[in-house]
């Protein structure tokens, strides 16, 4: 193999797939980066085994060929590479190293077989579903933050991607939830995608797919089966293994009869609460919410650090009433509203006098999210 590529295009297909790498991997070939020089270029694979990353850039190729070499070594050296470099890829196999040439620099780095790596089978997926970049880094921004952490609740630990009719029309939906806060995001559902199955993608695939997304163009191509999912940037290509479980029925949690409605100012509102968490405990973060006809004061107790409020205007003409959240789901969900102002549904009073039943909170400007907080006792 010998091959010349701009240090840039070499840079940046490094990037879309050396983050799959764990900095740590008890198979030594899965440290590694597959380059692959042919007809049309350099074609770069990295792989953890559940998800594969692939990517092609122009290069000149003087020799076809393929060998791994270790991915975040590779990429660390061509980073620190003067901007405008040529780069001199070889592997000749009288050496059993790559030869890493710019200008007067070189490096050799050991290499492991081609044929040791793992490739990712296609079986099954499905034919193209193009959807809109913008549309999908949407349904992620306004969801991803809701995925789960607990591992022991698997099925909570990636965003349910699935096709549902909504008001008469398909749409493709995106919900995430960690048992205290549920997201949820629609978008027209794209050609093709009706009676793709649901599927959960994983944290770790959503945060590459959504970092590959910025270098996308107007649109991906989608293909799901039941047992993967890939995103198709163009010239780079996401495939992963989908969570197998079944997500939660969701629909239940989502409040239905919330009829009592407080709409605020989100700026001022998130700051209110930022404000008055500094003194609260880190382990429940709880502010206290007392709302009335035309404001809401927000409370924090601490028996440690003291007592924290703050009085907003708000647009609320019913009943007063209590409730308590976790001050950092409050502006989780807060940081999602694209408008001015939030809009809070809380259950009515005479259906729930403590005030514990889901709230859903509506973004006016977006009519196609939804959010959920499980309130905390206030």
């Amino acid at each position: 193999m010998k091959l010349t590529i701009e240090r840039a295009a070499l840079l940046k297909a490094l990037g879309h797939v050396q983050n799959v790498v764990e900095r740590r991997n008890t198979i030594p070939i899965l440290s590694n980066v597959l380059l692959s020089a042919g007809r049309d270029g350099l074609a770069l694979s990295a792989t953890d085994l559940d998800m594969e990353i692939t990517d092609e850039t122009p290069a000149r190729v003087e020799t076809h060929g393929q060998i791994t070499a270790p991915a975040h070594t590779l990429y660390e050296i061509v980073r620190k590479l003067p901007e405008g470099a040529d780069v001199a890829l070889s592997f000749t196999g009288e050496d059993p190293r790559l030869q890493v040439q710019a200008g007067r620099y070189k490096v050799n780095l050991p290499v492991l077989p081609a044929g040791d790596f793992p490739i990712m089978s296609s079986d099954g997926l499905s034919g193209p579903i193009p959807v809109d970049t913008a549309q999908m880094m949407r349904l992620i921004d306004k969801t991803r933050f809701a995925i789960s952490t607990e591992e022991t609740r698997y099925y909570l630990t990636g965003i349910y991607l699935h096709t549902v009719v909504e008001d008469g029309r398909p749409v493709l939906r995106a919900v995430a939830t960690d048992g205290h806060r549920l997201a949820l995001a629609d978008m027209a559902a794209p050609e093709g995608s009706a009676g793709a199955p649901g599927v959960i993608v994983p944290r770790k695939t959503i945060q590459e797919a959504r970092r590959l997304l910025e270098d996308a163009g107007k649109t991906i191509d989608l293909r799901i089966s039941a047992q993967k999912v890939r995103f198709e940037f163009g010239g780079a290509v996401l495939t992963s293994k989908v969570i197998d479980g079944s997500f939660p029925d969701y629909t239940r949690v989502i409040p239905r009869e919330n009829h009592r409605v407080m709409t605020v100012d989100n700026t001022l509102f998130a700051a209110a609460v930022d404000r008055v968490a500094t003194i609260s405990s880190e382990k429940s973060r709880s502010v206290k919410l007392a709302a009335e006809r035309g404001k809401v004061v927000l409370t924090v107790r601490n028996m440690e650090t003291g007592q924290a409020m703050e009085e907003l205007e708000i647009d609320y003409d019913g009943e007063p009433f209590e409730i308590g959240f976790n001050a950092r789901y409050l502006m989780d969900v807060t940081a999602q509203i694209a408008g001015e102002s939030a809009e809070f549904r809380f259950a009515d009073r005479a259906a729930s006098a403590t005030m514990l039943d889901p709230v859903l909170v509506l973004d006016p400007t977006d009519a196609g999210v939804q959010y959920v907080l499980m309130p905390l006792r206030a």
